[in-house]
């Protein structure tokens, strides 16, 4: 479930690239701090000002999700992704890009465990 302090972020045609939550105050008290948190939950980064995690989520941009990922050491995709949760298909050999292929829906919580990899 998505925390209600953390703010979403959008790109100029509105789609969620991330979001931007509290890291807390800087030391000696000059201001803010927050931590850019992509669409699978994680973190990109440490604690910054403001404007530098804008800048972190449109750099991540969401492109890098149609990957190949692994899951455990095993092959899969990310078909799916929410605030809810992640599901991913296997991809043995490519399989999850054939028409009509069966293909195993593995429904993950959110955040992605950290099992979850690009490859």
């Amino acid at each position: 479930m998505l925390p209600q302090d953390w703010t979403p972020y959008r790109r100029d045609d509105g789609e969620v690239l991330g979001w931007i939550r509290p890291a807390g105050e800087a030391d000696g008290g000059d201001g803010e701090l927050w931590v850019a948190v992509d669409l699978l939950g994680r973190g990109l980064g440490g604690p910054t000002e403001w404007l530098d995690a804008e800048a972190a989520l449109e750099a991540h941009g969401i492109g890098w999700i149609a990957g190949r990922w692994t899951l455990d050491g095993e092959p899969v995709r990310i078909a799916e992704v929410s605030t809810e949760r992640v599901v991913v298909v296997s991809d043995e050999y490519g399989s999850a890009n054939a028409v009509g292929a069966e293909v195993e829906r593995i429904v993950l919580g959110w955040p992605a465990p950290e099992s979850l990899r690009r490859s």
